[in-house]
């Protein structure tokens, strides 16, 4: 088990992964550039574009560690009940329900099985359940997680019941994931058909560029056709963000 609490609001890549999206988005700028002017020194300096997608990416993982967490939550809740409608103490259930997980999920570092894990240690060591799902909370940065937190503190004081809590709570999640799942089905196709018109333009370029060089030439070695050049490419780029920023629906 992972000694350090993970911070689910920040995500930082390893080397690797910086590597790696490095090489392609770099690979991707550098065709770009060289289609566009034909300079191989423009082409090295369009490739640089690909650092600020490094921070594009890192939001990208944070964003799907999430939905896995909140996923994965939805499951250690249902396990909850369970263990609770059984019999068992609060505390007991977190135990329970991590032996549980690890029959639902064969990898021991599956977010949730971490999670639990340490809830039920601090438990062990002296800790409330209370504290221990609060700092939980903080560190997961997820609406449900810490709605559930907040009737979980206020039911265990006043003495509700809280197998029911859990059970209707697991199921809030879960009606919230399948709506988020159906939104982005439904927007799926649009974001590849708005990907393929981004890129439609600069497949044209390439082929008027190496199959009719003559045709093509005024843009490449004139003043004004590397101004017509930036300007497309230039509208190209904010129509890609603007697609991005529209297919981004968050429920």
């Amino acid at each position: 088990m992972n000694k350090s609490p993970i911070d689910y609001s920040i995500y930082v890549l390893t080397l690797g992964q910086k590597g790696m999206v490095w090489l392609v988005a770099g690979g991707v700028f550098f065709s770009i550039g060289y289609i566009f002017y034909q300079n191989l020194w423009i082409a090295l300096l369009s490739s640089l574009v690909s650092f600020g997608f490094i921070s594009f990416r890192g939001k990208q993982l944070l964003r799907k560690r999430k939905m896995e967490l909140n996923y994965q939550f939805k499951q250690g809740l249902f396990s909850l009940a369970s263990s609770l409608s059984a019999g068992r103490s609060i505390e007991n259930a977190f135990h329970e329900s991590v032996n549980d997980l690890k029959l639902l999920y064969t990898d021991v570092n599956t977010l949730i099985i971490l999670e639990f894990t340490r809830i039920h240690q601090k438990i062990r060591n002296g800790d409330n359940v209370e504290k221990a799902l609060l700092q939980f909370s903080q560190r997961a940065d997820l609406e449900d997680i810490r709605n559930f937190t907040d009737v979980f503190m206020i039911c265990k004081r006043s003495g509700g019941n809280l197998v029911e809590v859990i059970r209707r709570t697991a199921n809030v999640i879960g009606e919230k994931i399948e709506m988020e799942q159906e939104i982005a089905l439904s927007v799926a196709q649009k974001k590849f058909e708005s990907n393929i018109l981004t890129f439609a333009p600069i497949v044209i370029v390439a082929v008027l560029a190496f199959s009719s060089p003559d045709y093509m030439e005024p843009l490449y070695q004139e003043v004004i056709g590397r101004i017509i050049m930036t300007l497309c490419l230039g509208l190209l780029g904010c129509c890609w963000w603007f697609t991005q920023k529209i297919m981004d629906i968050q429920v």
